[in-house]
């Protein structure tokens, strides 16, 4: 499979992390979302019906960012991993969250956790 849907900077406020300020004032994550899907039946007949709706895919991704806090980042790109794959048409995807605001005492740019699923359940 090579055909793949990305979606890049998916930005939202969440309220995820292991200390009570992250919990009570929220940061910024960022999301990417990649799905492998075979594109050949959409390339055909240029019907949306026929591919993954990625608008669905990002309020998807977006509802689970604001919504209810996990304490880390692995299970929040876990559960939007899942959600993807609700689609039959997803035979993989790959989720990196990022967490550019995360409570680290030296300087860093990003913090990121990605994980990989696909229909049988694999991890990479």
């Amino acid at each position: 499979m090579t055909d793949r849907i990305a979606l890049s900077g998916l930005r939202a406020v969440g309220y995820h992390g292991v200390f009570d300020h992250e919990r009570r004032d929220g940061q910024e994550f960022t999301v990417d979302v990649v799905l492998d899907v075979d594109m050949t039946a959409a390339a055909a007949s240029d019907d949306l019906s026929d591919t993954v709706d990625y608008g669905t895919i990002a309020v998807a991704v977006h509802e689970l960012v604001t919504g209810e806090p996990v304490n880390l980042i692995e299970t929040l790109a876990s559960r939007i991993a899942d959600v993807c794959l609700i689609d039959s048409r997803v035979e993989r995807v790959t989720v990196t969250v990022h967490k550019p605001s995360a409570p680290i005492t030296v300087a860093f740019s990003d913090v990121t956790v990605t994980v990989v699923r696909d229909r049988a359940g694999q991890v990479e």
